[in-house]
């Protein structure tokens, strides 16, 4: 048996869809802005989970997916993923508000990324996949649902399939049924929705649809609307996959948690009446049993356990001691990369950043690289060769998100024209530019930066820290408060950067990246 305890994940993995294939399940999460994109997450206990791969590497190749010209796809890219597995083949769907439709991509392998890409000629709202007996249908849309076929190869839609399904309501109602997961369970349909009452409890809660056929009568229940005590955030938005060995059927959500982002969850599921029912009475649990095999529970060396629960982390450190040009799966960039400007092999034990597009900001600095933040508290920190720093350059360790926190170090030169370093400390000004808190002159070439991050309760903090040996640390700058905003749509990451202001051709070199988590 495994003890499962929510939430599953605290880190920011949003619209979460998971299916069974054999004894493995596999999940997939909106990535917006992160490249590369819908992480594709293995799981075989529904409790620990690792990345095995990408949907995709790039998803276009334009100004505003490489921080060009002064445009940029924050908060917009990948949405409300959905994941199924057809005759052999897993389909990955989701639409992307700046390209403006939909996508297809399709592999035999989800674990290896691989994926071919199918752009769509239409833009589908939270679009979910139903698979029926002999065709398969995309049901999408915010109040106004609609429904279209998809062709039998299942890598387009038939527009004149096209057609209105249901409206839900408007009275009382502020968010109207959106982010689908639809089945059929034996001879019944069931569509699972997210609305938000402006009545009651005000919170996100989960509404289920059901019908046996599509020229018969709609029934809709709400099954879920519980914010586990906390802010009035609700449990809400996601589906249900079934367990091998007809062990029954588990659900799964996510709930917003301020500057974390939005953290997964796993639920106890049974059917009664033809209805799912969620927890104890639609009650969200924080601990309950599954009944699968833990994982980690199997493993009896204690070296190889801790081995395998680091690799269940989806964020974690590197010594960047690399054979190849290859990225561990838990990073990813900040927009479309560019390829040329980074390396492991040009010095051998170091991740080297270099400087290639001119810019003034984080915000807009290329090949900013980036991992997921944790609760309810963790850090980040790496050692830093200035050496290769041109005047003009910055690099350093950020905490990224609208209201961004950077340390790190700045290149420049004074009035005898010699090149100078400082260390500073900025936040974001309230335009989207870098403001200075503090700043001072650095000795040397050799740069210790750390961020610690504090998400218990909503307190959404972040602190600074520097170091001149790595292991006494003082707090540089001051505190940050996080806020999950609108603008990126996405937990605070925390990011290796390094750019330049003036001239290209400059570098820094990451020695290592330390991940904590508590």
């Amino acid at each position: 048996m495994t003890q499962i305890h929510n939430p599953v994940i605290w880190a920011d993995v949003p619209d979460i869809d998971i299916i069974r294939v054999g004894e493995a399940f596999y999940m997939v999460s909106t990535s917006m802005h992160s490249m590369p994109g819908c992480p594709i997450m293995r799981s075989y206990d529904l409790k620990h989970w690792e990345i095995v791969s990408y949907v995709f590497d790039k998803l276009e190749d334009a100004d505003k997916n490489n921080l060009e010209n002064g445009k940029n796809i924050y908060g917009k890219g990948s949405w409300a993923a959905c994941l199924r597995y057809v005759n052999g083949y897993f389909y990955c769907l989701f639409n992307s508000n700046d390209a403006g439709h939909a996508y297809i991509f399709r592999t035999k392998n989800a674990e290896e990324s691989n994926w071919e890409r199918y752009p769509l000629s239409c833009s589908m709202h939270d679009p979910g996949m139903l698979v029926d007996s002999d065709r398969t249908y995309i049901l999408y849309g915010n109040g106004d649902i609609r429904i279209v076929e998809m062709t039998d190869d299942m890598l387009d839609v038939r527009p004149e399939t096209d057609r209105p399904f249901f409206t839900y309501p408007t009275e009382g109602i502020g968010l109207r049924a959106e982010g689908c997961h639809a089945y059929k369970i034996g001879d019944t349909y069931y569509a699972f929705y997210i609305d938000w009452p402006r009545t009651g409890f005000h919170r996100r809660r989960v509404v289920v649809y059901r019908w046996k056929s599509f020229d018969g009568e709609l029934e809709s229940k709400v099954i879920l609307d519980d914010d586990m005590g906390y802010h009035n955030a609700g449990v809400a938005q996601g589906g249900i996959v079934d367990l091998p060995g007809s062990k029954g059927w588990a659900a799964f959500m996510f709930q917003d948690h301020g500057a974390v982002g939005r953290i997964p969850f796993i639920l106890p599921l049974a059917f009664e009446n033809g209805w799912p029912v969620i927890g104890d009475a639609g009650k969200v649990p924080e601990d309950f049993e599954v009944d699968l095999e833990d994982a980690l529970e199997v493993i009896s060396d204690p070296e190889k356990r801790l081995a395998a629960a680091e690799n269940y982390m989806l964020s974690g450190s590197d010594s960047f001691d690399h054979d190849q040009n290859k990225l561990s799966l838990k990073w990813q960039w900040n927009h479309n990369p560019d390829d040329s400007k980074w390396s492991f092999l040009k010095r051998k034990g170091y991740l080297r950043l270099e400087n290639g597009h001119i810019t003034d900001c984080i915000l807009r600095a290329r090949n900013t690289l980036t991992q997921r933040t944790y609760g309810p508290s963790c850090s980040g920190e790496t050692h830093i060769d200035l050496s290769g720093m041109k005047d003009g350059d910055s690099a350093g360790i950020a905490a990224i998100q609208g209201q961004f926190g950077m340390i790190g170090a700045r290149c420049y030169k004074d009035s005898d024209n010699n090149l100078k370093k400082k260390l500073v400390m900025c936040v974001n000004d309230g335009q989207g530019n870098e403001m200075i808190v503090q700043e001072r002159l650095l000795p040397d070439d050799s740069l210790f930066v750390k961020i610690g991050f504090d998400f218990v309760d909503n307190t959404d903090k972040a602190m600074f820290f520097t170091s001149g040996d790595g292991k006494e640390w003082e707090q540089f700058g001051e505190t940050l408060q996080l806020r999950y905003t609108l603008d990126h749509f996405m937990g605070c990451r925390i990011g290796l950067y390094s750019y330049c202001t003036k001239e290209t051709g400059g570098y820094a070199d990451f020695e290592y990246f330390n991940f904590g988590h508590e």
